[in-house]
């Protein structure tokens, strides 16, 4: 077993969550963690999925009967590849993602200065601690609104079996432009996953 994967002796609560061959940090996301943004926060114009990988988010994304405009860095079965989000000079009214994890804090800048409505990210809900981030992040820009889950999420390879929970908390992040001040914490009913599993 690969030794990354291991924790103070012990496997690491992500397990479930492991790379392609072709990029770092690819994890399609349920399909029901994004409905569960699209039934409570209302997007107006296009929408950005700038990590798209194999679509998941972007399917889902499309029921909202937005425009849609996908990419990603690497080669994936789906969008535009070999779009650097950090780098790409591209705007949109709306960024939605679920950011690699090492990346997270530069999607947040990015995103801000990218979108003209709204930027939401699936974070992890621990996202919310650390000194930086306070400093860099909480403290100039809160989010809005900070949406967290009932019910667990586990992030499973494509065409792996789905069985079990996941052990980590998530959460969407908000920013919402026109309702800037303090951040609103909130959380989505349970349902979700059976609902759109």
């Amino acid at each position: 077993m690969d030794a990354t994967y291991q924790l103070n002796g012990a496997l690491k609560p992500t397990l479930k969550r492991f790379a392609d061959l072709d990029g770092p940090d690819y994890f399609p996301t349920p399909k029901w963690a994004t409905h569960a943004l699209i039934d409570n926060e209302k997007f107006d114009g296009d929408i950005w999925e700038c990590a798209c990988g194999d679509g998941a988010m972007s399917k889902v994304l499309m029921e909202t009967g937005n425009p849609v405009y996908s990419s990603d860095l690497y080669q994936r079965p789906f969008g535009e590849t070999g779009k650097d989000f950090l780098t790409e000079d591209r705007r949109a009214a709306n960024i939605v993602t679920n950011p690699p994890y090492n990346s997270a804090e530069g999607f947040v800048k990015a995103g801000l200065e990218k979108a003209e409505k709204k930027l939401a990210l699936l974070l992890r809900l621990a996202f919310l601690e650390g000194s930086n981030r306070n400093r860099t992040i909480f403290t100039v820009n809160p989010p809005s609104r900070v949406w967290v889950f009932s019910e667990r999420i586990t992030f499973y390879p494509a065409g792996a079996a789905v069985a079990g929970s996941g052990t980590t908390a998530y959460a969407w992040f908000v920013w919402d432009k026109e309702a800037p001040g303090s951040t609103e914490l909130k959380w989505f009913k349970p349902g979700y996953k059976a609902e759109h599993s």
